[in-house]
């Protein structure tokens, strides 16, 4: 099988859905790419969300160094998507980030990840860039409403 980099948001998802998406599609690590992992959504907290996916037999890799530093969530959130995308390229040119994105782009070679944030869209998420600075094809993931 040709390694590949899997994405999923969890915007209007349940953890129920989030995780029969990453069966189905034969997930084996999800990859946790929120600077925060932690959520007002239930299920979706750093320990919920690890013990869910170790019961589904899936586990869990949080690489806060590949989140989106904080000016670029405001950014973001304030529907300035172009000044997102610059403060978190600066952010991924940073020494712990290229760590991190090694460290991923080595397990994404060796099995099937996917890479969790938030937003539905993927092109409205960061996760789209850090797949892409992977250097390998890219599937976007839906959990589904």
């Amino acid at each position: 099988m040709t390694p590949e980099v899997l994405t999923i948001g969890y915007e209007g998802a349940t953890p129920d859905r989030l995780i029969g998406a990453l069966k189905e599609a034969g997930v084996r690590v999800l990859v946790d790419v929120r600077a925060l992992a932690s959520s007002r959504r239930p299920g979706f907290a750093k320990t919920a969300l690890t013990a869910s996916l170790e019961a589904a037999g899936i586990g869990y890799l949080h690489l806060r160094a590949l989140g989106t530093p904080a000016e670029g969530r405001v950014a973001a959130r304030s529907g300035r998507p172009a000044e997102m995308r610059r403060i978190f390229a600066a952010h991924l040119a940073g020494t712990e980030a290229q760590a991190a994105l090694a460290n991923l782009s080595d397990l994404a070679r060796q099995q099937r990840v996917c890479l969790l944030c938030l937003e539905a869209d993927p092109r409205q998420c960061h996760r789209t860039l850090v797949a892409e600075a992977v250097g390998l094809p890219i599937i976007h993931l839906s959990p589904g409403a």
